[in-house]
């Protein structure tokens, strides 16, 4: 039984039957004790003293919202249905009104076109064909072959890139500028409980850390070349970072007083973005970036401005 994607985002308006679904305390409480580990009816009743009936009632619920996924499997005495979580994080999105295409502008980075870096080991950096110069050699970030990376990592340190800056050509009123890239922690092997902060800068502004969960390796990523090894890291959570003139946000929700006139956007020809790990972290847990070919979304480090 393996989880169907990693993350959930719930718009309210688009998914009230999920909504419905969570709006109740056992259920919360029966997510977060099968999200340790897959459990079956009699155990999840047994360690929370429900009545079976009672447990296999908000299952059903739970099951026919889509935040859990059931198997039937083998018992001493006929099967039970094994019990384990859809997603590993749901996130409630009150989000803005969608923007027009034409008040949006994207531009998508390749992972390994970063302008500047400093990793410190265990690290590394592939394509999606071989790994990239040595492990655990921070010289191999400044092997050519990285502008072909769709996997990099390291334990902390930090990479920068640096995108045109558009803004400057435009008469509009910029009214939010977003980065979204796909993230996790980094272990030997992988644990999903390893946290680890991972702190985004823009224009050498810090705008905040996100605390990101573990190194998810459950099952291979969407895109995960089959060549790479399944101990290792196959995925990440795409993560969006926003800064408006009300402060700094991830997946919509404030992580700092950081606004765009902090930014001073105007002021540059490039606007430069760093992902990194401290060195004096509370969780010092590194960092993995996922990018084409790698991980569950395809994608290298996309800024959109808002217009």
């Amino acid at each position: 039984m393996e989880n169907a994607d990693s993350v959930l985002i719930i718009k309210p308006l688009e998914d009230i039957e999920k909504l419905k679904a969570l709006a109740s305390k056992p259920r919360v409480e029966i997510l977060s004790l099968i999200k340790q580990k897959p459990l079956n009816i009699n155990e999840i009743a047994e360690i929370l003293d429900f009545p079976q009936s009672t447990v296999a009632t908000h299952i059903s619920i739970l099951e026919e919202a889509g935040l859990i996924e059931t198997q039937n499997i083998k018992a001493r005495k006929g099967t039970q249905k094994l019990c384990q979580p859809a997603f590993h994080e749901i996130v409630i999105q009150f989000g803005e009104q969608q923007a027009k295409e034409e008040d949006c502008i994207e531009i998508e980075m390749p992972l390994g076109i970063f302008t500047d870096c400093k990793v410190t080991a265990p690290c590394g950096l592939c394509s999606g064909e071989k790994i990239i110069g040595q492990l655990d050699m921070p010289n191999s970030f400044l092997n050519p072959d990285r502008m072909k990376a769709g996997l990099l990592w390291c334990n902390s340190g930090s990479l920068e890139y640096k995108f045109p800056n558009n803004t400057l050509y435009d008469s509009r009123v910029l009214k939010k500028l977003e980065v979204s890239a796909e993230l996790s922690s980094e272990t030997p092997g992988t644990n999903p409980n390893w946290p680890s902060d991972i702190t985004v800068w823009i224009n050498k502004v810090e705008i905040g850390t996100w605390t990101c969960p573990g190194d998810f390796g459950d099952k291979r990523g969407k895109y995960t070349p089959a060549w790479w090894k399944l101990e290792g890291s196959q995925y990440g959570l795409l993560k969006h970072f926003s800064v408006t003139n009300e402060g700094s946000f991830i997946d919509g929700e404030k992580l700092s007083d950081i606004k765009l006139s902090d930014l001073k956007i105007a002021e540059h020809h490039s606007i430069r973005v760093q992902f990194g790990v401290k060195e004096n972290a509370e969780h010092l847990g590194g960092m993995n970036i996922f990018g084409k070919g790698f991980g569950n979304y395809d994608q290298g480090i996309v800024l959109r401005a808002y217009y």
